[in-house]
């Protein structure tokens, strides 16, 4: 699991210096992935802080926590939730391209960076009030500080907040914007001018419910478990196992973001070429 999350780091670590550093990748597009891998690169590290202290324990054989533990606990909350308001803001900017596409405003570099702002800030504020109410509580068996699973106002709130709204906000559009493709198909030749263009956002918003699936497929475990515990006792080692999904996730939501983000995937593609072209001159002198 260190391993997998280390590997998750890595990846996202890459997608961001190519972004900054690769000039083709300075669009406002490509902002939003960069602070999709940014996200990524703090939930992956918070896991990875939580899968630390959790086998340190174990292997001392101690059962107790720290302040530091219930700071994880807020942070796997906040980290997650800012992770997955960055995929709704991409699959919004394209909603807003497709059904706003005379509106610049909203369009504009200054007002998604004040959405991305407005994200960052709800993520990081809104499970704040936990660190203090006592409902992060350090469960002993999978040495983690965590809201208890069972039926609470605080758990549903994080459950919604955190990843169901997301989740739900991104199929929505998704499924308006198949819905008004199909709609303008129909219409006249004039309108179907715009149709490549509105597929064209309609595959990005795809690749983004592609993503987001990914998480929500290999999160079935504790997503089962979470359920489970609104009317039974969850098993006693529901993070451990969970966690042998989750983390993995990760890695194939940045291996996704490559292979779906055109200008990544170029990068990459570049830099194979300008090495196989260097490799095969110098084997050839020889």
């Amino acid at each position: 699991m260190i391993i997998s999350l280390i590997i998750a780091i890595g990846l996202s670590i890459c997608s961001l210096l190519i972004i900054i550093f690769d000039t083709t990748c300075h669009t406002l597009p490509m902002m939003l992935v960069a602070n999709s891998s940014l996200t990524q690169i703090l939930f992956a590290t918070v896991l990875l802080m939580m899968t630390i202290f959790s086998l340190e324990n174990d292997i001392k054989q101690r059962y107790y926590y720290d302040l530091f533990c219930i700071i994880r606990g807020y942070l796997s909350y906040a980290s997650c939730t800012a992770m997955n308001y960055s995929f709704l803001l991409q699959a919004i900017y394209r909603y807003i391209i497709v059904f706003y596409p005379i509106n610049l405003f909203w369009q504009s570099k200054r007002i998604q960076m004040l959405l991305v702002v407005v994200t960052w800030m709800f993520s990081y504020i809104y499970p704040f009030a936990f660190i203090f109410t006592g409902d992060i509580t350090y469960n002993s068996s999978n040495q983690l500080c965590q809201i208890p699973l069972h039926l609470s106002f605080s758990l549903l709130f994080v459950i919604f907040n955190g990843y169901l709204g997301p989740v739900v906000a991104i199929q929505i559009i998704y499924l308006k914007l198949v819905r008004y493709v199909k709609e303008i198909s129909k219409q006249a030749i004039t309108t179907r001018n715009n149709l490549p263009r509105i597929r064209r956002e309609l595959k990005m918003v795809r690749r983004i419910v592609t993503i987001t699936a990914i998480l929500v497929i290999l999160g079935l475990p504790y997503t089962s478990f979470l359920f489970m515990s609104f009317f039974t006792e969850p098993p006693t080692y529901y993070y451990r196992i969970s966690s042998i999904f989750t983390n993995p996730s990760l890695i194939f939501i940045m291996i996704a973001l490559f292979q779906f983000t055109d200008p990544l995937k170029s990068f990459v593609l570049r830099k194979i070429n300008f090495r196989r072209e260097t490799v095969v001159p110098t084997i050839g002198q020889r």
